[in-house]
């Protein structure tokens, strides 16, 4: 018997894969669903591409439904990256070094959290050809994205690593994580930084977030930096590429980590190798 009109061919609809991104309401700012639509797109994957946003108290029971609604993968993003550890079944080495999750691949019923931000990283820092090894960063925040940045940092062997936060105590458990120096946001405004690369891996970006953030970044002695690295995108006003055009340095925003680590994700969820310029395309589009 012929399909009736108008009714989706029940096989179709059940070779469809679901994939997701995980956040609170900073989930409809993500340019992550307009990558991934485009790139299942141009390789043939039967594939959609969702955003979730879930209030913190119901990160778990969000975990759990990736497994009840058989979603084939999903993103991590802030404010989730860290707290969504204890409701993952296996870690990759990476990620559990990391000790932060921004891929989830969901097999079998079984969800294993990875990271692709330090890998993005990497190669977003490869993409300008600025090489860390030996030099010294001081990088901005104590979320999931800090604990990638510091951790590739130390990877590429540079010199040294300050970790800058709000709060003392995450700081401190931060920079112990990873050996490297803890300081004070508030106490960046006292001497010249003297460091080699400023990343802001912190949620903000611009005044409107942050008025306190706005004063210390504009009162920034960056003494010898080379390179302003701020892990977000999309901001009209942007304090971090102030502060470079300010003191004549090259700036770099997150779009493209995104798109490098859309193609680390990719290659997780689907097991195909896709040139990076498809997801720089896509991003551009």
């Amino acid at each position: 018997m012929n399909q009736p009109s108008g009714i989706p061919d029940a096989t179709y609809a059940f070779q469809k894969k679901v994939f997701c991104i995980i956040s609170d309401q900073r989930v409809f700012r993500s340019r992550s669903p307009a990558i991934f639509t485009t790139v299942f797109g141009r390789t043939g994957i039967n594939g959609a591409y969702v955003p979730f946003m879930v209030e913190t108290g119901n990160i778990g029971k969000a975990l759990e439904s990736l497994r009840v609604l058989n979603i084939a993968g999903a993103n991590i993003t802030a404010p989730f990256k860290e707290k969504v550890l204890p409701y993952l079944d296996v870690l990759s080495e990476g990620a559990n070094i990391i000790g932060a999750v921004n891929t989830i691949v969901c097999k079998g019923g079984q969800l294993k959290g990875y990271n692709t931000n330090a890998i993005g990283i990497m190669d977003a820092l490869n993409e300008v050809k600025f090489d860390i090894a030996g030099k010294k960063a001081l990088v901005i925040g104590t979320g999931g994205s800090a604990r990638a940045v510091v951790f590739i940092l130390n990877w590429l062997r540079a010199e040294s690593v300050v970790v800058a936060g709000r709060d003392n105590e995450k700081t401190c458990r931060l920079a112990g994580h990873f050996s490297c120096t803890p300081r004070m946001l508030k106490d960046l405004s006292d001497v010249p930084l003297n460091v080699d690369l400023i990343v802001n891996a912190s949620s903000i970006s611009s005044r409107d977030e942050s008025s306190e953030l706005t004063e210390i970044v504009g009162g920034l002695k960056s003494n010898g930096c080379q390179l302003v690295f701020d892990l977000n995108y999309g901001h009209r006003e942007n304090i971090w590429k102030s502060l470079a055009e300010k003191s004549g340095i090259r700036f770099m925003d997150g779009l493209s980590t995104l798109a490098y680590q859309a193609r680390r994700t990719f290659l997780l969820w689907t097991g195909q190798e896709v040139p990076q310029e498809e997801f720089l395309k896509a991003l551009e589009e």
